[in-house]
């Protein structure tokens, strides 16, 4: 990938110049100016990129392939290099990080300069400013996207990204206002009010909001009603930086989450892929049994589909569930206590019904949305070819969507023998990825 890599910042640097070069003038049938200096940025990212030494990230491998194919879209001439720019500033973003980000916006900034008429531009250049924590420039640039977005379904999540970025703003003023009315000296909480503003990137005003409550709990004590009001409009506004609103009434309660929340759900956390057989099932249940105590050390449990053999108040912290045979889908419902489940399904009118007939209320804590419904085929996601001998089993689905999350910290399969052994395509999948394994166990450790 080093050898690539220096490669691609090599055409880069020959087709767009180098930091600081001036802009040239659209010579004939050549790229854009607007391009040259989105593939300038481009070249940056890539020179920071291979001097942070060797890369085994598989979303920066995406974005430095996606950086290739707007590298070549431009030197073609005649090409329309625009949607490649979209990309590459989608995968900037999706590979994380406050450098992917600005990248992002880079790149945004160059696209609304050359479309300013296009609505992915816009959402693009709002998701890079909601993700740097600018929400009061996400909000401009997302409505820019609203004006133009004549899609009501898909202006929905939009809108309400603004409602909350909104509504973590409001938190802000009126713990502002509370402070103001309450007299804060200059010295204490006043002082701390004077840091904190909506206009803040959301990391900043996290800090800020949070000192502002300590200082005025010194001052006044826990008990004084204006600072417990206080508290709680720090808690709301935490919670707001952390979620969107409620996307769906209808899903029993549950928190709607998409490939963002899913990804920060997983991060940093150790997760075990527990296979439903007699004997795993016999052992996690059995007293002081090894592997019960090995599961009950993961951060995260998945189980999948019907779970058949495992006690009804066996651990599970995500299930996932693939919906087969003919559509609509019917079934018994999914009551088994989970603090986040996945439905893979399609067509989509089909999986929202299936959802909305098969949920329980308070079974779950977070249901994953239509963006996690077909992970495998899914553009934006793996994008494979869907498979002529149906769909993948649940538990393959569930590693690679993992795999391409690229956030848990560890990811074990365990009891995945015998009546339980995958597929060949899948089993030949899971033994290149496979870094240990351990036969007391049954366990196989892919990262």
């Amino acid at each position: 990938m080093g050898q690539t890599l220096t490669g691609l910042l090599t055409s880069v640097r020959a087709i767009a110049g180098r930091p600081g070069t001036q802009t040239r003038a659209r010579p004939g049938d050549g790229p854009d100016p607007g391009l040259l200096a989105a593939l300038r940025h481009c070249g940056d990212h890539l020179a920071a990129l291979a001097a942070s030494g060797p890369l085994t990230d598989a979303r920066r491998t995406r974005l430095i392939a996606s950086i290739g194919a707007l590298t070549t879209a431009c030197s073609t001439p005649g090409a329309d290099a625009f949607d490649a720019l979209l990309r590459t500033g989608q995968q900037a973003l999706d590979s994380g990080g406050d450098a992917g980000a600005r990248l992002a916006l880079a790149l945004a900034d160059e696209a609304t300069a050359l479309r300013a008429r296009s609505k992915g531009a816009w959402r693009l250049r709002g998701n890079a400013l909601d993700a740097l924590g600018r929400s009061e420039e996400a909000i401009t640039a997302y409505e820019r996207h609203l004006a133009l977005q004549q899609n009501a379904a898909a202006a929905r999540d939009i809108e309400r990204r603004i409602a909350t970025l909104r509504a973590a703003g409001d938190r802000i003023d009126e713990a502002l206002a509370l402070v103001a009315d309450g007299n804060g000296g200059a010295d204490g909480a006043g002082a701390g009010a004077g840091r904190l503003s909506r206009r803040l990137p959301a990391a900043e005003a996290r800090v800020a909001f949070t000192e502002l409550v300590r200082l005025r709990t010194t001052e006044r004590g826990a008990a004084d009603p204006a600072v417990r009001r206080l508290a709680a409009l720090y808690a709301e506004h935490r919670r707001l930086s952390d979620r969107d609103l409620m996307a769906d009434p209808l899903l029993g309660g549950a928190e709607p989450i998409g490939v963002s929340g899913l990804r920060r759900f997983l991060a940093g956390r150790t997760v075990c892929l527990v296979a439903d057989t007699p004997h795993t099932a016999e052992q996690e249940q059995r007293p002081g049994s090894s592997l019960a105590a090995l599961i009950e050390g993961y951060d995260l449990v998945v189980r999948c589909d019907a779970v058949r053999h495992a006690a009804p108040t066996a651990r599970t912290d995500l299930h996932a569930v693939t919906l087969r045979g003919d559509s609509p889908w019917k079934g018994p419902r999914w009551d088994r206590r989970a603090t986040a489940r996945l439905v893979f399904g399609d067509p989509l009118p089909h999986w929202r019904l299936a959802l909305r007939s098969r949920l329980v209320p308070g079974a779950q804590d977070r249901i994953g949305d239509a963006t996690l419904r077909r992970p495998l085929h899914d553009p934006a996601l793996l994008a494979e070819a869907a498979d002529t001998d149906g769909p993948a089993s649940t538990a393959y689905t569930v590693l690679r969507l993992l795999d391409f999350l690229g956030t848990p910290a560890r990811v074990d399969l365990i009891g995945f023998e015998g009546p339980a052994a995958l597929p060949p395509r899948e089993r030949e999948w899971i033994g290149a990825r496979t870094g240990a394994t351990d036969d007391t166990a049954v366990r196989i450790t892919l990262r």
